[in-house]
């Protein structure tokens, strides 16, 4: 039977600016443990720690900039583009633009505070 999501949950988010995370499938709202859904709204000049998580990140970016760096390389992904951070690889993501950015994050298993293991 299909399970209706009526609205998402507004989750803290990490970084140096507030940054809105809308979760709508995850742990938190849904008690879904496999993976995660959450739209996330973050200003211009947001950065977040680096992390290395146990969990594959897929990220579609609905609007702005979103600057995604790892230990190879950085790259820009905007609007109508999608970027795969995998498991285990370090990654820091930023929005650098003047409008920020909005977009879509997709992590297999779902995100854990426990599991992300971001940078002091």
């Amino acid at each position: 039977m299909p399970i209706l999501i009526s609205q998402p949950t507004q989750i803290q988010a990490a970084g140096n600016k507030p940054k809105i995370i809308h979760e709508f499938i995850g742990r938190i709202n849904s008690k879904t443990t496999d993976l995660s859904i959450a739209r996330m709204q973050s200003p211009s000049g947001w950065v977040e720690p680096g992390q290395a998580p146990e969990f594959d990140e897929y990220t579609v970016v609905l609007k702005g900039l979103l600057r995604v760096k790892s230990t190879e390389e950085t790259l820009d992904v905007m609007a109508g583009q999608a970027v795969i951070a995998q498991a285990g690889q370090w990654v820091q993501y930023s929005t650098p633009g003047p409008e920020g950015a909005e977009y879509i994050a997709v992590c297999l298993p779902a995100f854990s505070p426990q599991t992300v293991h971001r940078d002091q």
